[in-house]
This record gives C-alpha cells, sequence and structure tokens, in this order.
C-alpha cells in the first residue's frame, strides 16, 4: 500500500509539474537540480496501517529554495486535512487552527515515537521517555509522526519529540507547527534540520522546559 499510494501521488506529481523534483520515501524520487521540490510519505504509520489501528496519514511538503513553503497532512480515516502555507496559517479542513495554552510540562500531555531500531539503539531514547514520563503530566506513542506533528499544531498535544525522523517525516508537520503559533526545532533548540532527524515540536510556551528534559537525558546531537 505505501508503494500503490506513492505511486499514484508522483504520477500526478510528474503529470500536473514535471519540472519539480520528487523526494519520496519508497523510492519514486526525482531529482533534476530544480529548486522546487515535493517531500512525499505516502503512508505515514505502515504498521498502524497493517495492524488495522487507525492512525495513519498521507503526508506532502513543497520545498522551495531549500525551504519548506507549503505542507499538507490527510488522516483518511477521521477525514482530516492538515495543511499550511508559510506566513499564511496553518488549517484543519479549511479552518484555522493554533496550538495549545499550555504554560507547565508537568500539566502537559506529549507524544513521542520509537524508530525502527529502537531494539538495538545505543541511544537515549528510553532515557528521554524515562525524562518526560516524570516531568509531563501524560506521555503517548501514536506511530504516526506526521499526524503526531499536526496533533501539537491544533493543541490535542502540547509537545512531540522523536529521533532518527526522515524529511518526508517531519517537512509538512513542522511547518504546521510553526504556522499554528508553535516551535518545531532540534532537539537543541536550533532551527530544524530536516536531514539530521530528531525533531522537538511544541506550543511554543514549554519548549525550553522540554529541551531541558532532553539536556538531561544526555542527547549528543
Amino acid at each position: 500500500m505505501d508503494r500503490l499510494s506513492e505511486n499514484i501521488i508522483v504520477g500526478f506529481l510528474k503529470e500536473k509539474l514535471p519540472n519539480y523534483d520528487i523526494l519520496a520515501e519508497e523510492g519514486g524520487s526525482c531529482d533534476s537540480g530544480s529548486a522546487w521540490r515535493w517531500i512525499l510519505d505516502p503512508l505515514d504509520g505502515t504498521t498502524n496501517y497493517a495492524h488495522g489501528y487507525p492512525v495513519f496519514c498521507v503526508s506532502l511538503a513543497l520545498e522551495y529554495d531549500r525551504k519548506i513553503v507549503w505542507g499538507a497532512v490527510y488522516d483518511p480515516m477521521h477525514e482530516e486535512l492538515f495543511s499550511a502555507e508559510r506566513n499564511k496559517g496553518a488549517f484543519l479542513n479549511n479552518e484555522r487552527i493554533k496550538t495549545s495554552s499550555t504554560a507547565r510540562l508537568d500539566k502537559a500531555m506529549v507524544c513521542t515515537g520509537f524508530p525502527y531500531d529502537v531494539r538495538k539503539s545505543s541511544d537515549d531514547i528510553l532515557t528521554f521517555l524515562v525524562g518526560f514520563l516524570k516531568t509531563a503530566q501524560a506521555v503517548r506513542r501514536d506511530g504516526s509522526a506526521a499526524l503526531d506533528l499536526c496533533y501539537v499544531a491544533m493543541g490535542r498535544f502540547d509537545g512531540f519529540w522523536e529521533m532518527k525522523l526522515k524529511p518526508w517525516d517531519i517537512a509538512a508537520g513542522a511547518l504546521i507547527v510553526q504556522e499554528a503559533g508553535g516551535r518545531a526545532t532540534g532537539f537543541d533548540g536550533k532551527q530544524l534540520n530536516l536531514k539530521r532527524g530528531d525533531v522537538l515540536a511544541s506550543n511554543f510556551l514549554i519548549h525550553d522546559e522540554m529541551i531541558n528534559v532532553i539536556r538531561k537525558g544526555s542527547f549528543k546531537g
């Protein structure tokens, strides 16, 4: 289904805008050196989909000159379309959205995800998890980074962190968070780097507290 979804979307994009490059998860990429590039995850939450757990989506972002300028995430199970254009706000089904007003981490519900190599990874994944379990009001793990970011954007979650993500996991959702009034950075609080793979997103108000938890978890980014 990953490949089928990608083939349909990539085929449509190539037909409509043949001069745009594409970066897609399942290999349907093309790179001609264009300043315009689509970044596509045709099925984010594949394991959820395979098990019939209704948390998965399609994520598509548009990059111009290495800067994300537009993004959309579609959840077909709930018919929710999240979207954002740089400097024009974030929306859910054409209604403007904004991040939560939770001002303290101990009152916040945050979310995370685990990389596919979690069983053998030497990184501090569980250290971070324990840190947030002890400081936040609640921690969830839903298995779709793109949707998790959108949930931060609309206030269902107050914050999100995850390691080892790919550009197609982050690109659209991070812009939607930022356009909804939140922050999306690396674990160090600096500008988000899609190639690096660590993302820390929040409603802005608890961002520094989340960074402190990460630092105590001995992140060595």
